[in-house]
């Protein structure tokens, strides 16, 4: 096992809950409790006193663990706007990247608990990184947070500046292969999603592929929109418009399925490796120790916008399978997210790069 590989071929030969996609994992048995789960949210938490204290008194900060611009930032700008009109209060979006999310999660773990202070978790802060590097992010994804709201999960696609000359997925591959150094990927920093998607293609390939990591993956995508570094696994929710308007070139898509607003990309898959099924997830999270009331007035309002049509249209606009999910049942998908990379951390040996 190379030292900085993260996930080996092999990764889909695992036996038991390893082998297992994104969507069998969380399948309906979560998606149906989100109805209920709204139904309570939004009818059946009662008016008393202390629920219906002054919180929120104050705007409520909305901490994204990477650069502006990215899709982490647009949906909280999004979601912040809609949250805003709930809470009554205005919503403002911080930025804190760096580390791989670990910066702003951090940040977020030591925050006074009053719900002044929420994150927009995805599952790069409280998956991959703690399964990865769990004792160097400085937090417990479980233990130093309230889950309020799972929102979604956008697949990645593979994208390349159309005149590097490579246009297909088999292009990329003969691409690898064939050069005379390795070719550069970007990524959001080291040990996020579109980092292990590299590393596992790279496995996949059999040939070394040069990481370059940023802090974001606006920035990330801003130098393979200039052509410094030669492709990379970036969202749907940012890459699409820049596919579509032909700065991009789309050469697989890391779904099951191909996704509604870009039919034409194939999947992984169909191009000949079921292995590389990746996806993110984004959730809203606050410090541990909530009182109950500020958690369910919190959830309460993410509730209502999650479950509104608009919000749901505007999401899967942006490229996300919608995938709202609240308080008990977000944390179960969340364990059970941790403890499958956990599992494959474990069997495949895994190792942190320096």
């Amino acid at each position: 096992m190379a030292q900085n590989g993260f996930i080996p071929v092999h990764i889909a030969r695992f036996s038991g809950p390893f082998n297992m996609s994104f969507s069998e994992r969380h399948s309906s048995p979560l998606r149906a409790a989100f109805a209920v789960a709204v139904t309570i949210a939004s009818f059946a938490l009662p008016v008393t006193p202390s629920f219906a204290g002054d919180f929120p008194a104050k705007p409520v900060r909305l901490v994204v663990p990477y650069a502006p611009g990215g899709t982490a930032d647009i949906l909280a700008r999004d979601l912040g706007a809609r949250l805003s009109t709930e809470l009554g209060q205005t919503v403002v979006i911080e930025n804190r990247a760096g580390a791989g999310t670990a910066i702003g999660a951090r940040y977020v773990a030591q925050a006074e608990a009053d719900g002044y202070t929420l994150f927009l978790g995805t599952s790069t802060s409280h998956v991959v990184n703690p399964a990865v590097n769990p004792s160097g992010v400085g937090y417990d994804p479980v233990k130093d947070f309230t889950p309020l709201a799972a929102i979604g999960e956008v697949p990645y696609l593979i994208v390349t500046r159309p005149d590097k000359g490579i246009h297909s997925f088999s292009d990329l591959v003969n691409a690898a292969r064939q050069a005379d150094k390795p070719l550069s990927y970007a990524s959001a920093g080291q040990g996020s999603a579109n980092h292990l998607a590299g590393e596992l293609l790279a496995n996949l390939l059999g040939t070394p592929l040069l990481h370059v990591p940023y802090k974001g993956s606006a920035p990330a995508l801003n130098d393979v929109l200039a052509g410094q570094v030669d492709f990379m696994f970036d969202l749907t929710t940012t890459s699409q418009a820049h596919v579509q308007a032909g700065k991009l070139e789309a050469l697989a898509v890391t779904a099951a399925e191909r996704v509604s607003n870009l039919p034409q990309v194939p999947t992984a898959s169909e191009e000949g490796h079921p292995e590389l099924v990746v996806t993110s997830w984004f959730g809203v999270f606050g410090p541990a120790g909530l009182s109950s009331d500020v958690e369910q007035k919190l959830v309460a309002a993410l509730g209502k916008v999650l479950s509104a049509e608009q919000s749901r249209a505007d999401l899967a606009r942006h490229g996300l399978t919608v995938l709202p999910l609240l308080a008990t049942d977000f944390a179960t998908l969340l364990k059970r997210d941790l403890g499958y990379w956990q599992g494959v951390v474990r069997a495949a040996d895994v190792a942190t790069k320096g």
